[in-house]
């Protein structure tokens, strides 16, 4: 790995760090309970077109958990985690974990070339309007949620997802 983008990578994990621990020093919000005791609410249902046109339904994929990574081409710590969103899909994609790639409001040229560039092997959705992403709220890249098998919400938490799908899907 080359040192500019270990820096990079440096630089934007110390950033969420102190993001995360910012939110949870100005709120109520408690870190993520890995066991899970109550529901959480269901995941807004959403149908979107892949780079090819065709229609990815979320409630069509119910009994799979599902990872769900909102994105933008220009924005450089969506770039610098390509390796890692790679890396998740290559551990978890076998043991049934369905990885989308949610891109907020650009064009289907810009986000195909985008993701022939870096090679994404996952699904890629265009959220065109951002109507996908204003239902679940996301205000900031990346942003990942993890949807349970039931259709549920799982987790918000970027920090702690890859412990959390570690938990529910296995060691790598």
């Amino acid at each position: 790995m080359n040192i500019k983008f270990r820096l990079m990578r440096s630089a934007a994990m110390a950033c969420m760090g102190l993001m995360l621990i910012f939110s949870l020093s100005c709120s109520d919000t408690k870190p993520p309970d890995m066991a899970r005791k109550t529901k959480d609410p269901a995941a807004p249902d959403f149908s979107l077109k892949n780079l090819t046109g065709q229609n990815f339904k979320l409630s069509s994929h119910k009994g799979k958990p599902v990872l769900l990574i909102f994105i933008t081409t220009w924005c450089p710590t969506c770039r610098s985690e390509i390796p890692h969103y790679k890396s998740i899909y290559e551990t978890y994609g076998k043991r049934g974990l369905e990885v989308a790639m949610l891109d907020i409001q650009e064009s289907r040229e810009t986000v195909s070339r985008f993701t022939s560039k870096h090679q994404i092997p996952f699904t890629i959705l265009l959220d065109e309007r951002g109507d996908v992403a204003g239902s679940y709220g996301i205000v900031g890249v990346p942003a990942m949620i993890l949807i349970d098998r039931d259709g549920n919400v799982l987790s918000r938490e970027y920090m702690a997802m890859d412990m959390l799908l570690e938990t529910t899907l296995g060691k790598k």
